[in-house]
């Protein structure tokens, strides 16, 4: 019923920026935290940014200052501006939606809904 659909992954060359989008659907009321995880070859998924329904957000140490995380409430869209991006940032990214109520005839929460993935790859 809910889901997460990315985009805006590509091929970008080390110093350049993406911008990647996540749209969530599905009757949503609202939704807690919105943020975005990534998953490089051979390494465990680990957490980039992530922004409250309040506008408070977390980033991890290895982007910070370089990825803004921001979101529109109005339309479950979160954004992630990845600017300065380096090689070591090529990875899948996942959007995630945490604290999700939705449904048409009465809410329903889900704890953690995850999107498919989009592919960044960053060339030296």
């Amino acid at each position: 019923q809910v889901q997460l659909v990315e985009s805006g992954g590509g091929l970008v060359q080390a110093g350049g920026s993406l911008r990647l989008v996540c749209a969530a659907s599905g009757s949503i009321f609202s939704i807690d935290a919105m943020g975005w995880y990534r998953q490089a070859p051979g390494k465990q998924r680990e957490l980039v940014a992530t922004v409250t329904s309040g506008g408070s957000t977390n980033y991890a140490d290895s982007v910070k200052g370089r990825f803004t995380v921001s979101r529109d409430n109005a339309n479950n869209t979160v954004y992630l501006q990845m600017n300065s991006l380096k090689p070591e940032d090529t990875a899948v990214y996942y959007c995630n939606a945490d604290g999700v109520k939705a449904g048409k005839w009465r809410a329903v929460r889900y704890p953690e809904v995850w999107g498919q993935g989009t592919l960044v790859t960053v060339s030296s």
